[in-house]
């Protein structure tokens, strides 16, 4: 029987997260081929080739597209541009995996969702990678047999290690603030643990303890946040920019008969050491070490869906509540003042 031929992709956009997903494709995810990746930087399209051996690079994302025989596109491509991308995925005849989030507002959400509609044969992933962590996978197995009995409070947090090179700091006046760039994880994750519920209201504050060079873009870099969802779930939220020990991934799931957590310690191994310092370990320095298989069985379950039609454990409508509440976040955060979210 010959084999199947490899899902051919191509990927647009090779900055800091873009390489990474370039490396898996190219390395580490079955039946794929990276046959093409784009960028307006031609340093990176260059690292690709040789790299990598990518045969074809492209300027644009526009050239990309045109590229013969691709079957799905991977962007990593600037967040303001995500969901405009899509969009021209899709009436490219392409299936297409988006990192998150999906829009910096929900008309752009929408308009990839009715984009989708329109093409009911093309798979659409937004990466939100937790649910893809074996960690995040057997919790949620465990909450949805039953094991914590009815959940009812998701506590969780991204928290990342302080970079005093100032690169959120850059980042800050594209990435729509801290809430949708980093809690939208931990959105996603209460209302994946809650049953997808939408959520009814929130209220977030904010300070910036080390990045002042924040101020200019409206985000702090510390924030915290508390949302209701509809069915009376609850959900508190911390995300942070500044800690010394390393990156910081925890959920916690309380429910009627128990709860759960994960990564409670950030440990980078199993190694513990004992001295005259007390016992510790080495933590996570970035969310890459803590994720990255993950990343990879996200680009797994990918090719899956469109090579076998295997269920992804989210869809369209998920991104954009996630992107719903992380707005409604960030508008509390700025504002002082509870965001009441309507239907």
């Amino acid at each position: 029987m010959p084999r199947p031929q490899p899902l051919r992709v191509g990927i647009a956009g090779l900055g800091r997260l873009g390489r990474r997903h370039a490396e898996n494709l190219a390395t580490r995810v079955p039946g794929t081929a990276l046959v093409a990746a784009a960028s307006p930087v031609a340093e990176e399209t260059a690292w690709a080739a040789e790299a990598l051996g990518v045969e074809a690079t492209y300027p644009t994302l526009e050239g990309l597209l045109a590229h013969p025989g691709l079957d799905a596109v991977w962007l990593a491509t600037p967040t303001a541009e995500h969901a405009r991308h899509v969009v021209a995925v899709l009436r490219a005849g392409k299936h297409v995996f988006c990192e998150k989030p999906l829009a910096l507002d929900l008309a752009g959400c929408r308009a990839v969702e009715d984009e989708a509609a329109r093409h009911p044969d093309r798979v659409v992933l937004v990466g939100f990678v937790r649910r893809f962590d074996p960690s995040y996978r057997r919790a949620f197995e465990h909450v949805r047999a039953g094991g914590i009995g009815r959940p009812f409070l998701v506590r969780s947090q991204t928290c990342d290690m302080n970079d005093p090179s100032g690169f959120f700091v850059r980042f800050a006046p594209t990435s729509g603030g801290i809430f949708l760039d980093c809690t939208i994880h931990d959105v996603d994750l209460a209302r994946w643990f809650l049953g997808a519920p939408r959520p009814r209201r929130a209220f977030a504050t904010g300070t910036i303890a080390v990045h002042e060079g924040l101020r200019a873009a409206g985000d702090v870099d510390n924030g915290v946040a508390v949302a209701e969802f509809e069915g009376g779930g609850l959900a508190c939220f911390w995300a942070s920019r500044t800690l010394a020990h390393g990156h910081d991934t925890e959920t916690e799931v309380v429910g009627t008969g128990g709860r759960i957590t994960v990564g409670v310690n950030p440990r980078l191994d199993r190694v513990e050491i004992s001295d005259a310092l007390g016992l510790r370990n080495a933590c996570t320095p970035t969310f890459w070490e803590r994720f990255e298989d993950a990343f990879v069985e996200e680009a797994k379950a990918f090719v899956a869906a469109v090579r076998e039609g295997r269920p992804l454990p989210l869809d369209l409508r998920d991104a954009t509540e996630a992107t719903r509440l992380a707005l409604a976040l960030a508008e509390a955060q700025r504002s002082g003042r509870v965001v009441e979210l309507g239907g």
